[in-house]
């Protein structure tokens, strides 16, 4: 019996970070909505009807008033949310498909190798299962490579009218349509400026990179591009990535929402950097050896005098407490502030990490006490069901002075306990 070909199918959110606002906010079904980035400094996200007159990367303190006139809401990102969602969302994709690789927050790719079903009927089972069980709309694009999916995602959303969010393009009469409607511009991994190159030689469309010669693509670009045109033409080249393996550094740093000049709040900022950074540790299940901590004023307005330093520490044993490394952290930034500089941001880098097992010490060498591994896998489990900094050290505050300024920022519908969706009976 022969093999079946591959088929991939790739999930997107539509309009992520704008549909997790609306989840909870039906009364902006219609609004444009738009996100901006840390301390609402620019737009980072847009829904489809925001788009026509928001560029991304605007300036928020630019088009404040444009938006206002124009009936736009906009919020601060509220990450947290955004990942408890996209959790959800992911859960159930996977609940539905034999293997899967989660690709960003909102994507996903799936293996329907060897499925029976109609593809189209199935993919519009996921695209209704996860509207109905999380509110987010999602586009399903189908076909027998990673990028022609992706393609097939793209008209899907572009589309949307006539498709209903679902594209299955392992037809090749179908693949060849939107290779011929697709600019090259459009395809996964052309940029801006390898698209400029591509049109000056003649390549205007997906389907001319399909058709292109594959070695002088990869003689004149690059080999990622020649796999990406080989993969238009319906030869697989990319499979499902495996489990990302541990990262070897772990760093955790903010801009401050306000300059600050006092070692007090630095120092809360760097105990709760070290906090986030710990949570990211154990999660891996990584020991940390070494860390560093450093801090810096801004370095771009020529009226304010500059300073950025940061020292690595040694810890007395590899660990993933939580206490241990905050105690280290706020120690070590006694060594490196210095008064009269308005700081504006600190980072947390964890060094050296391995797993508990690598560490190779002599037979009198420190190691981490049970009880601390007991108590930081409490901690974790009382902050996963109840929400980040539901538990936590006594020098992590609850609502810092200096925290990253979101004045817009929805409810942690999700995550907090005194801000859960509330249903008002008439």
């Amino acid at each position: 019996m022969p093999t079946p070909k591959q088929v991939f199918a790739l999930v997107d959110c539509n309009s992520f970070y704008a549909s997790c606002e609306r989840v909870f906010r039906p009364d902006l079904a219609k609004t444009p909505i738009v996100v901006l980035s840390n301390n609402d400094g620019c737009v980072i996200a847009r829904s489809y009807d925001a788009k026509p007159f928001v560029k991304m990367g605007a300036p928020y303190f630019q088009i404040k008033d444009m938006l206002h006139r124009e009936g736009i809401v906009a919020f601060s990102s509220n990450y947290a949310l955004y990942g408890q969602i996209s959790e959800r969302v992911m859960t159930i994709i996977e609940s539905m498909v034999a293997d899967s690789e989660v690709y960003s927050i909102d994507e996903i790719f799936c293996d329907l190798t060897g499925r029976r079903e109609d593809l189209t009927t199935l993919g519009r089972s996921i695209r209704d299962r996860v509207l109905r069980c999380t509110g987010i709309p999602v586009g399903v694009g189908i076909a027998h490579t990673k990028t022609l999916a992706k393609l097939a995602n793209h008209t899907a959303k572009r589309l949307q009218a006539q498709t209903g969010g679902v594209v299955d393009i392992c037809d090749p009469y179908k693949r060849d349509w939107v290779l011929r409607n697709t600019a090259v511009g459009e395809v996964w991994g052309v940029g801006r400026r390898l698209n400029a190159h591509l049109e000056a030689m003649g390549i205007q469309s997906a389907m001319d990179l399909a058709k292109a010669d594959k070695t002088m693509i990869g003689r004149k670009f690059s080999v990622v591009l020649e796999r990406t045109a080989r993969e238009l033409t319906g030869v697989s080249c990319m499979e499902l990535d495996e489990p990302d393996p541990p990262k070897q550094e772990i760093c955790c740093s903010r801009m401050f929402g306000k300059r600050m000049s006092e070692v007090g709040p630095i120092k809360e900022a760097v105990a709760t950097y070290t906090a986030r950074a710990a949570e990211k540790l154990r999660a891996q299940g990584s020991v940390c050896k070494k860390m560093r901590v450093s801090v810096r004023t801004g370095m771009f307005n020529p009226d304010e005098a500059k300073y950025a330093n940061g020292v690595v520490i040694e810890l007395p044993y590899p660990t993933n407490d939580t206490r241990l490394m905050t105690n280290a952290a706020t120690q070590a930034v006694d060594h490196i502030f210095r008064p009269g500089y308005r700081y504006s941001k600190a980072e947390v880098m964890l060094l050296d990490l391995r797993q508990p097992g690598e560490y190779t010490s002599d037979l009198f060498a420190l190691t981490q006490p049970q009880t601390s591994d007991q108590l930081m896998s409490v901690m974790d489990s009382i902050n996963s069901r109840w929400g980040r900094g539901t538990l936590r050290t006594a020098t992590v505050p609850t609502k810092p002075d200096w925290a990253m300024r979101r004045d817009l920022m929805s409810q942690s519908y999700t995550t907090r306990v005194d801000q859960l969706w509330v249903a008002m009976a008439h």
